[in-house]
């Protein structure tokens, strides 16, 4: 049987286990953390591509993948509905996606606490060597490893993330935490704010264990800011210690100044629907936004895909079903050429390159209006279309069919 070694246990990664055990493959996935992943405080928007790929991975589709949003709202800075459009769209959240994936995979296949240090490979196959001195070989390694990918960093170390120039403060809270007010507005919709040069969103998901039942669900936000590389974001990511942390920081290190900061800010700029969400929120945490765009995702026996090759910026809402497709191009192009690995690896390496860079600079497109509340030049007609709540409720996050 033909062996196929996964780096990162994440969507991407399981997404690719799934797909190559169902093809007839021997899997083994590797998780750097030691234990099973924490729930993340983040929402998905699903497309069609993703159920597929989801049923193809062998699971069952049904009513609790997640909550139908009958339509986009926009709400001005005094609570008021000042745009509105009919768009179905089911919404899910990052734990329910990884709770399915890593139950239909082998249990005994997938390795954590297994941090990668580097690849060995030749014509015959492909070696991974990790941190604790364990080594295993396959035919074909996958690095699904993320953003910031150890994969990714061997065999393609001129592809950096690139700092956007904010921020997306996130959260989750219980539904019950809101009042009946709040509820009425935001609820069954997705929901957005635009103050200057900002943009916040937000929808139900599911609850804990993955409930949709109403009245035990979460209300899921995100709230895109502008910082500055040098200053704001170098501010953000200190803890209290005064350690500067690279690129994220931990929630549980955020700085409580920080979060009082985030707090006022809403209490300023925000709707008061959405003032009541971030106050109601017990953790806020933020991640900074990147570009990534890998110039080569095949290189001899090793595939990268997802957030290790490409990243875009949220707002195409596609990032989990872009992981998916890329599982779903490597398969399919390992089938096409069962006996020519590079021949597999080419065509897979080929299609998901070009489809990565139009994603990137799609995405970038649609964060145009996020920045300094001013903006002049040749930029000042693009921010000003992504400031227009007309065109946010239709443009951001498309549905994929």
């Amino acid at each position: 049987m033909r062996k196929a070694l996964v780096i990162g246990g994440s969507l991407g990664g399981l997404f690719a286990a799934n797909l190559l055990h169902r093809s007839g493959w021997q899997v083994e996935v590797f998780e750097r953390v030691s234990e099973a992943l924490a729930e993340r405080g983040a929402g998905i928007v699903t497309h069609g591509e993703l159920f597929r790929t989801l049923e193809r991975a062998g699971i069952a589709i049904d009513d609790t993948i997640g909550i139908e949003a009958q339509s986009r709202t926009v709400l001005d800075r005094d609570g008021n509905l000042v745009a509105t459009l009919a768009f179905p769209q089911i919404l899910t959240a990052w734990g329910r996606l990884y709770r399915l994936l890593k139950d239909a995979f082998p249990a005994a296949q997938y390795h954590f606490d297994k941090s990668l240090e580097r690849v060995e490979q030749n014509e015959r196959g492909v070696t991974a060597v990790f941190g604790d001195g364990s080594r295993a070989t396959g035919e074909l390694l996958v690095g699904a490893d993320g953003i910031r990918s150890t994969v990714r960093a061997q065999f393609v170390p001129q592809a950096k993330p690139v700092y956007a120039g904010y921020v997306a403060w996130r959260g989750m809270l219980a539904e019950t935490g809101l009042s009946a007010a709040a509820n009425a507005s935001l609820f069954g919709n997705m929901a957005f704010c635009l103050p200057p040069g900002e943009q916040m969103l937000g929808y139900l998901v599911a609850g804990p264990n993955n409930t949709t039942a109403p009245g035990q669900r979460r209300y899921n936000f995100v709230w895109y800011r502008p910082a500055d590389e040098h200053t704001e974001l170098a501010a953000l990511l200190t803890d209290a210690a005064g350690f500067r942390h690279d690129m994220n920081i931990p929630p549980d290190r955020i700085r409580s100044e920080v979060i009082a900061d985030v707090r006022a800010a809403a209490e300023r700029l925000l709707a008061p629907q959405f003032r009541e969400v971030v106050r109601a929120t017990a953790h806020p945490f933020f991640q900074p936004i990147y570009d990534l765009e890998s110039p080569s995702i095949a290189v001899g026996r090793v595939a990268i895909i997802g957030d290790a090759a490409f990243v875009a910026r949220p707002h195409l809402g596609l990032g989990v079903t872009k992981a998916a497709a890329d599982a779903v191009a490597l398969v399919d192009a390992i089938t096409l050429y069962p006996e020519d690995m590079d021949a597999a690896l080419r065509e897979f390496g080929a299609s998901r390159a070009r489809y990565g860079r139009a994603a990137v600079a799609e995405a970038r497109r649609l964060g145009a209006g996020i920045g300094p509340a001013v903006v002049c030049g040749k930029d000042a007609a693009l921010a000003a279309r992504f400031r227009t709540p007309e065109i946010v409720i239709r443009e951001v996050a498309p549905p994929v069919a």
